[in-house]
């Protein structure tokens, strides 16, 4: 299993600290949502069936005619490798690691690469994986330059694949209404921006060919009926999501404003948790968390990615542990 952000109760194991007692930043899902609807019985007590509205519900929210929902778009990523044979996978990295783990775990050739030698080596490649915004850097990628490397894929029969989780505050960046495009597979994350990452729900876009293969063999009742009544009550709430976006993008900026104040200018970032490469990434991230905050930890190259504080309380208590860490550090 590879190591991901989110291992609260590890880390208050580890560091003796209560559960109760801690700011978890090391997540990049939003820290609030707005009210949830009530769950039918039905949606507890019956199969789910395909016919209650969260497809038509997701289509409308993404601007597609289909896709597939799936259990957390880890689902997705880790099927997608089983659709190919003997591929050659280039992964712009660094990146989400689990998708190097899926292919590789499938037995294709993966090669990591930099956005600067996608050029130069997309003609060695039978698909093309890449993280928009990309996660930890937050870097982006234009629509322009990603609906060129997808031609230059798509016309011997290759993938672009473009997991677009971090993208809902900026839908406009999104390649969702192109994804009906041979070729193109594009996965969207319902938990990040909505807020409920344990509701484990993921779409994949792609043309129908490939829906079809993935849905196949993915079988039947692969979102539980709770998480679909949910989810097509919130896909469709307009005003709160626009109450969301806004609230996110305002919060990622002043996160950004509050580490640069503290000497830690972040590398990159998004709406949704921002990045600092620095060499005393390590030691920052352990004083955080005898502090009762958690970040998320890369070793290369060593950084560390911040998500945002849930409330008022939880941005007074990073700024004051910041501050007390840059007067150490003069």
């Amino acid at each position: 299993m590879l190591e991901h952000g989110g291992r609260l109760r590890l880390a208050a194991q580890q560091h003796g600290i209560p559960l109760s007692d801690w700011l978890d930043l090391s997540t990049g899902v939003a820290p609030y949502g707005w009210l949830l609807p009530a769950i039918p019985a039905q949606a507890w007590m019956r199969l789910p069936e395909p016919d209650d509205g969260l497809e038509a519900a997701a289509c409308a929210y993404y601007g597609v005619a289909r896709l597939l929902p799936v259990a957390g778009s880890q689902a997705a990523i880790q099927c997608l490798p089983r659709l190919r044979r003997e591929a050659r996978v280039g992964i712009v990295s660094p990146a989400y690691a689990e998708h190097a783990a899926a292919w590789q775990r499938e037995g294709h050739r993966v090669l990591e690469i930099s956005e600067a030698s996608v050029n130069r080596a997309l003609e060695r490649l039978d698909v093309l994986l890449l993280v928009n915004p990309n996660n930890p850097t937050g870097r982006r990628f234009s629509p322009e330059q990603l609906f060129a490397w997808h031609a230059r894929l798509a016309a011997r029969g290759g993938w672009l694949v473009v997991d677009e989780a971090f993208i809902d505050c900026t839908p406009e960046q999104s390649l969702a209404a192109h994804s009906h495009l041979p070729g193109l597979i594009v996965l969207r994350s319902f938990g990040k921006f909505f807020g409920l990452a344990g509701a484990r729900l993921g779409f994949v876009l792609a043309s129908p060919a490939l829906l079809d293969e993935m849905a196949a063999l993915l079988g039947p009742w692969a979102v539980s009926g709770p998480t679909r009544a949910v989810a097509s009550h919130l896909l469709g709430d307009r005003a709160g999501q626009q109450g969301q976006r806004q609230r996110l993008n305002d919060d990622g900026l002043r996160l950004a404003e509050l580490l640069s104040g503290h000497g830690l200018p972040p590398t990159g970032g998004c709406a949704l948790f921002q990045w600092v490469a620095s060499e005393r990434a390590a030691v920052l991230h352990e004083f955080l968390a005898c502090n009762g905050i958690l970040t998320r930890l890369f070793a290369s190259p060593p950084s560390i990615r911040f998500g945002l504080p849930p409330d008022e309380d939880g941005w007074q208590r990073l700024e004051r542990a910041l501050q007390v860490f840059a007067e150490a550090s003069r």
